[in-house]
């Protein structure tokens, strides 16, 4: 068998899409499971659509979740300049595969226009102009999905002609229909996962890759579509699906790699912590689901805890410092605070809802609490000043142990969900917490 070589091939039109970062981390564990090549390519012939900085931020964003590959990118823009697709193209239309076409370019607004199966001009003879695939009439195109694992056919009568190479007056650049065959072929892939949108051009990428590598194709697999919460496919426009966006927001990229590995594929005995290398050595082609997977963020918020809950307490607190803590942070006592709220976080921006009351305090307002807090609160200063336990408070005042407790964490924090709250003044400090006390009673 020959050496498994896969690709992901992603489009510099803006950020990462987990759904884009899911298609690559599969195609990766596909090739490496079996000792493979992992390859990179820049689909950016699409110059309308691209965007400045994006084919970089690509290359960052699979490096920071160690999806390396092992080839230098081929970036299909600068691969153009060669004459690779042209001279495909003009192939095809020597061999008979396909025609020029003096059309104008298709324009969705002509709906009528997108149903013609059988390009008018394929029997002009046409000697220029875009060239389209001549798809053969009255017969069958088939192949084996190995993500849906059956054979799916199309009667090509069905399979219209399809423009791969644009006209002069677009610079002759290839479409996705060509390019991706040719380049398949020139870097020797020999697998191809996408994702499910693509399905219905697949009988047009088969043709091409028939006719131009002497009858040969790729395994080809759709990976499934991740919904979403709010119905229909996951999307870049409705939904916040960017990997950096995540990134930014506090999740890990283990967290992140973890979850979107188990939306469309599951191991053999239900396990859910995986590291990449873990993935690899577990990856098994039949594992792919044939069902969408919904997209639920309270699961990629518990990973996220998992993995948090992994790193030392310095470690958090390096994570911390990329941009997480709140202003007026006291250095000195995150060693303190982090044992009280590591439990507790989902996601690094939750240190500033649980922990910011240590740095940031302001006075709440007299609706936050109960009928009889400011009983509660002088009962508590008394107590702080003669450094005598808290917890003996309620039973010396009668007073109900939860609302004393919970007119207490108001004042000192500001909130009804923080770290306990005997800790939370220990840290604090008797002078701070009485201030903060006394500010709350005036």
């Amino acid at each position: 068998m020959d050496k498994i070589r896969t690709r992901f091939a992603p489009s510099p039109t803006g950020f990462l899409h987990i759904g884009g970062l899911r298609t690559a981390a599969y195609s990766y564990a596909l090739a490496k499971h079996s000792g493979g090549d992992f390859l990179l390519r820049i689909e950016d012939t699409d110059k309308k659509r691209e965007v400045a900085g994006a084919t970089e931020k690509i290359y960052e964003t699979l490096k920071i979740f160690g999806l390396n590959w092992d080839e230098k990118p081929l970036v299909q823009s600068q691969r153009a300049k060669s004459g690779a697709y042209i001279e495909a193209a003009e192939k095809l239309v020597k061999d008979g595969h396909a025609f020029y076409c003096d059309c104008p370019p298709r324009d969705a607004k002509h709906q009528g226009y997108s149903k013609i199966l059988r390009d008018p001009c394929r029997d002009k003879n046409l000697k220029s102009g875009a060239i389209k695939l001549r798809v053969p009439d009255g017969s069958k195109v088939s192949y084996r999905d190995f993500v849906l694992d059956k054979e799916i056919t199309w009667d090509t009568d069905t399979v219209a002609d399809t423009t791969l190479l644009k006209s002069e007056s677009l610079n002759r650049l290839p479409t996705y229909h060509l390019a991706a065959a040719v380049d398949d072929i020139y870097t020797r892939v020999t697998h191809v996962l996408r994702g499910h949108d693509w399905h219905p051009s697949t009988p047009v990428h088969i043709l091409v890759h028939q006719y131009l590598n002497n009858g040969k194709v790729p395994e080809i697999g759709h990976a499934t579509d991740i919904l979403s919460p709010n119905g229909g496919k996951l999307s870049k426009r409705r939904d916040s699906v960017s990997c950096e966006e995540f990134l930014g927001s506090g999740y890990l990229p283990e967290a992140i790699l973890n979850f979107i590995i188990l939306l469309g594929w599951a191991p053999k005995d239900n396990r859910e912590l995986f590291t990449l290398k873990e993935f690899v050595e577990a990856f098994d082609i039949k594992g792919f689901q044939k069902s969408n997977p919904l997209y639920k963020l309270e699961k990629l918020n518990w990973f996220n805890g998992q993995y948090l809950r992994q790193k030392s307490d310095k470690e958090l607190i390096e994570l911390l410092k990329e941009g997480f803590l709140p202003k007026n942070t006291d250095m000195n006592l995150l060693d303190k605070i982090i044992p009280l709220v590591k439990e507790r976080i989902s996601i690094l921006s939750d240190y500033r809802k649980l922990a910011g009351f240590f740095s940031n305090w302001e006075k709440p307002a007299d609706k936050m609490f109960g009928r009889y807090y400011k009983e509660h609160l002088r009962a508590a200063v008394s107590a702080i000043e003669k450094d005598e336990p808290l917890d003996r408070v309620p039973g010396e005042y009668k007073f109900k142990v939860g609302d004393f407790f919970m007119d207490l964490r108001i004042a000192i924090t500001g909130s009804k969900f923080t770290p306990p709250i005997n800790e939370s003044i220990e840290i604090l400090g008797k002078k701070e917490a009485i201030e903060r006390l006394k500010k709350v009673l005036t």
